[in-house]
């Protein structure tokens, strides 16, 4: 980052407001918030806000996405890393260890990696009875990435006989632990004790023609449609074919997700990388 460059984001950042709207931002994480709630956190007109923002938006330190009615703004994460950077280039010579914690604190920022692995992102896996697509994505996530993505799942009609035995057999033949699987409405993840969602993921083409539930302004929403196991016909053999492919896609898919800078990504273009998973060539490009 050039000198000029860094002065105008520093001189976007000298003011009380801004930097109050910044935490804010921050605090949300790539997922952004509604223009309307940051204004309500802050408590400063919508007008006086929409002049902060453009500050801070003409400075490459936010930005915005449209989703709905709703302007949701977000941190650029890397700009705001490569700003950061900026101070730590000169920290002592060159030498961040001579500056103690200062310059440990610069180096560690400036890590996008280290940054990523603080990040928990939430994950929804949606399809109509919730008993095998779903149930597989949710036990493909808790064990590609733990501690970085706690993944879930649901339907608009669960099973209430709860997951397809094959699909539970598969899961453990496979090492995954399936003690906490279980077929649930997606009501449970719509009420105000709900976990947000970062991400909802439908894995069918339709879910029976339901409206999916609103999980918030600021979810990030994906359709990556996969066969339903529940109608797979032909022999035992051939049926533990199919759905095995089924898990390979969805592991596939899941790889690539798990591997993608959220962090350092705008809305706008991790829906559109999230989007992009849905198309098997896409995943092996």
């Amino acid at each position: 980052m050039e000198t000029e460059d860094a002065a105008f984001a520093f001189a976007a950042l000298g003011q009380g407001t801004r930097l109050d709207l910044l935490r804010v931002l921050l605090d949300a994480g790539p997922s952004g918030v509604a223009a309307g709630e940051v204004a309500t956190r802050l408590g400063v007109p919508a007008s006086t806000l929409s002049f902060h923002l453009r500050a801070l938006d003409q400075a490459g330190l936010i930005a915005a996405t449209r989703q709905g009615r709703s302007l949701i703004y977000a941190v650029q994460f890397a700009r705001l890393r490569a700003l950061l950077a900026f101070l730590a280039e000169a920290c002592c010579g060159g030498e961040p260890d001579r500056c103690g914690d200062l310059g440990r604190m610069l180096d560690t920022i400036t890590r996008e990696n280290n940054i990523m692995r603080a990040a928990t992102f939430n994950v929804l896996f949606l399809c109509t009875h919730n008993s095998a697509r779903s149930i597989m994505a949710e036990a493909l996530l808790q064990k590609l990435a733990p501690g970085r993505f706690a993944a879930y799942s649901a339907g608009s009609d669960p099973s209430p006989t709860g997951p397809l035995p094959e699909v539970l057999s598969l899961l453990k033949a496979l090492g995954h632990d399936v003690s906490g699987l279980r077929s649930k409405s997606w009501d449970e993840y719509t009420g105000p004790a709900a976990p947000k969602m970062d991400f909802v993921l439908a894995l069918c083409d339709t879910l029976q023609g339901q409206v999916c539930p609103d999980f918030g302004a600021t979810t990030i929403t994906g359709a990556w449609p996969l066969p339903d196991p529940a109608k797979f016909s032909g022999s035992v053999a051939e049926r533990a074919t199919l759905l095995n492919e089924v898990y390979a896609g969805l592991r596939r898919r899941l790889e690539a997700f798990i591997s993608l800078p959220i962090a350092s990504l705008d809305r706008m273009a991790l829906k559109a990388r999230v989007d992009e998973l849905a198309d098997p060539h896409a995943v092996t490009r």
